[in-house]
């Protein structure tokens, strides 16, 4: 019999990927199903491990695709299963999020749970739109109701009164249905026509806008903003501060849209955010090895022969360390023999094995790779070249020129699934693509629709090296920023420069984070 699971009612916060809690973030690396919501970060999904089964039950105000009793049944049967569950709810698992009728279910049965909190949008919301939730001297309480609970006489439940005539900040979740009845109870139990109001739409992400006004005037300001959900109501003194960040991150508000194998996505991505990017996976680049087959066995069992290894790409050097020790050898195989690497990233992928690299050219490229280890090399040496299928050619022809006595093995390719070029919602266009390798190139250019192209001429193309802009040209695509230098940092530096200079500003006249 399969030992019973354990379900984590983890709190996503409130859309901002970032705003997760460690431990939330833990327990979704850990989890063997994820059963999540419309209003949380996709990049989330990203966390959970490969055998992950994912669950969309909806629960979006006026849409939900899965009833909360099914979601219940659903959490106690995957756990009698024997599966460790992650019930992902936008904000967090008790304001609003039928998080306790969750637990009553799940407790019936005997299942253990454990509840992580999340950052609430009914503060994080505000914060991110410079509206303190409290401030002395302005508001010294603030309340939380939800905005779209209605009698069955379409009519604001009972307790609205009472709620009405507390002092502090008056907040409402998922109210903007209902504005016109909120704005006309306020003003009905007392609340001065004046008092500060605002809305805030999908707070913390980069479609965030503001509307400020009175009770008034906000719900006219909300029609000519059309503001849409997901939105937070916000009325009190305190909506008339604007304590908005007065620093922005070098790509805030930029759209990046990124390819690679899971290893470069992921320290890329953690780059581009860090800088204030948004970040969508286009191209998921996974590897198929042959480090095992019989040819690696005869490289390993006579890599006394060489005296120079090269390694185009960290994947490379992984493959083959990782093969060395799996044919039963061992680092003293390679004692004598000298590396050269094609750049800093591959550079110190090789550092994590304990090798320093021999030689790196200035230009991250295979053209000054090949043209620099030529000057190095004597007539005596013989070089290994293990890496891709797909990897360029431009080594062997300069080798070839030179009479370099060399090896080129095939130790992997890659293989790609594209994504659609979107984001889920299909707000925004993203503003850059960016490519890491020809290979990730070529993988996304097989079986692009008609469509798909289309939409790749309203992003700018970012790419490494020549040797991808020479691919990107040859699927009709020219590459309108080129990082020299081979690495993540070259790649967020020519972002930068290019974003400030011309992207940004564009992307300030559109939707994002603007205020009526």
């Amino acid at each position: 019999m399969n030992k019973t699971g354990v379900v984590y009612l983890v709190g996503a916060g409130p859309g901002d990927p970032g705003l997760i809690t460690e431990k939330g973030l833990l327990r979704l690396k850990n989890c063997d199903t994820v059963v999540y919501d419309s209003l949380l970060s996709d990049r989330l999904l990203l966390e959970v491990p490969d055998h992950c089964e994912k669950i969309y039950v909806g629960k979006r105000a006026g849409s939900h695709s899965m009833k909360q009793e099914e979601i219940n049944g659903l959490l106690v049967e995957l756990a009698k299963k024997g599966h460790n569950v992650v019930r992902l709810k936008g904000g967090d698992p008790f304001v609003f999020g039928r998080g306790g009728e969750e637990v009553l279910a799940l407790a019936e049965e005997g299942i253990p749970y454990e509840v992580v909190s999340g950052v609430t949008s009914a503060v994080a919301a505000l914060a991110s739109a410079g509206i303190p939730v409290t401030h002395r001297g302005l508001s010294r309480s603030f309340h939380v109701m939800t905005g779209h609970t209605l009698s069955s006489e379409g009519t604001l439940p009972p307790d609205f009164n009472a709620f009405a005539k507390l002092s502090g900040t008056l907040v409402f979740l998922m109210g903007l249905g209902n504005l016109s009845l909120i704005v006309k109870g306020l003003i009905q139990q007392g609340k001065g026509k004046e008092t500060p109001a605002a809305v805030i739409e999908s707070g913390t992400l980069l479609e965030q806008r503001v509307v400020r006004g009175t009770l008034l005037d906000i719900e006219e300001k909300v029609l000519q903003s059309k503001i849409k959900s997901p939105a937070i109501i916000v009325v009190g003194e305190v909506a008339s501060l604007d304590f908005s960040s007065t620093f922005q991150a070098p790509l805030y508000g930029c759209r990046v849209g990124i390819t690679g194998t899971a290893s470069f996505r992921q320290r890329l991505r953690k780059e581009l955010t860090s800088l204030g990017a948004a970040v969508w996976d286009c191209l998921t680049l996974s590897l198929q090895t042959y480090r095992k087959e019989s040819c690696m066995k005869s490289i390993y069992e006579s890599l006394s022969a060489y005296t120079w290894i090269v390694f185009t790409s960290a994947n490379g050097v992984r493959e083959f360390f990782t093969g060395l020790m799996e044919w039963g050898r061992d680092y003293r195989a390679v004692g004598a023999v000298k590396f050269a690497t094609v750049g800093k990233g591959t550079g110190d992928e090789l550092l994590k094995h304990g090798f320093r690299s021999d030689f790196t050219p200035r230009q991250y490229q295979v053209k000054d790779l090949a043209q620099g280890l030529v000057s190095r090399l004597s007539k005596e040496d013989r070089v290994l070249i293990p890496r891709s299928r797909k990897g360029s050619r431009e080594l062997n022809q300069i080798f070839d020129q030179a009479e370099v006595s060399y090896d080129d093995v095939i130790l992997y390719e890659v293989c790609g699934d594209r994504t659609h070029l979107r984001q889920k919602d299909g707000k925004e266009k993203l503003d850059y693509l960016v490519f890491a390798s020809a290979s990730g190139a070529e993988a996304f250019f097989e079986g692009i629709t008609w469509k798909e192209m289309e939409a790749l001429k309203k992003q700018r193309i970012v790419c490494i090296g020549d040797i991808t802009a020479a691919k990107l040209n040859g699927y009709g695509r020219k590459a309108d920023l080129i990082a020299e230098e081979y690495s993540i940092s070259g790649l967020a530096e020519v972002l930068c420069r290019d974003y400030n200079q011309s992207g940004k500003s564009e992307s300030e006249e559109g939707e994002c984070d603007h205020e009526v």
